[in-house]
């Protein structure tokens, strides 16, 4: 099946607003988005990802929800590209979680690292969104700015460090459950 042309309509375009726009992968590795009835790259999807707009991508002929594999496709290119973010180290260790008891937790205890991290980076960015004016900027502003910023980064991390160490203890009493009822005769050691 040859895919549609741009200017052809599709039902999928029709969505609403509020539904995430669907962008189909058709065997020639080319990305259609629905929406707006045309053709993109992986730097399109980059740049819906950055707005924080939904999409799913589908394959053409299955409709299998080939989203994550397009998102890792940008994080491949991301790290070959520039400054990577992720060590080998930190990459093999995340290997070994797969096919592990802990694969699932991990993968949690990650994301809900991730939102807890976006969280505190969204407070510091609406923190100094005046300072970016230029009509506000002097001298004594910044100071104060600043001055008031080391407790409140000192707060923020200190409660970043307490929240990632309340879900690792979760994450350990989980693991706890599971292997007591894995083995009844197993007892973990009392702290």
């Amino acid at each position: 099946m040859a895919p549609p042309r741009p200017d052809a309509p599709d039902a999928d375009a029709a969505a609403t607003a509020s539904s995430p726009r669907v962008l189909k992968k058709y065997p020639n590795r080319r990305l259609y988005d629905t929406y707006t009835s045309s053709y993109i790259t992986l730097a399109d999807v980059k740049k819906m990802v950055l707005a924080a707009q939904p999409f799913v991508v589908r394959d053409a002929k299955t409709s299998e929800d080939l989203t994550r594999s397009i998102l890792l496709q940008i994080i491949l290119e991301e790290e070959t590209g520039g400054v990577p973010m992720f060590s080998a180290p930190m990459l093999a260790q995340i290997i070994r979680f797969y096919g592990g008891a802990m694969q699932g937790m991990m993968g949690s205890y990650l994301e809900k690292n991730l939102q807890t991290f976006t969280d505190i980076q969204t407070r510091l960015a609406e923190q100094s969104k005046g300072m970016l004016e230029p009509a506000a900027i002097n001298p004594e502003l910044w100071t104060q700015f600043l001055n008031g910023q080391v407790p409140g980064v000192q707060g923020v991390m200190g409660t970043y460090l307490e929240q990632s160490r309340q879900m690792f203890q979760q994450m350990q009493e989980q693991m706890a459950k599971q292997a007591e009822t894995l083995f009844p005769a197993f007892t973990p050691p009392k702290r």
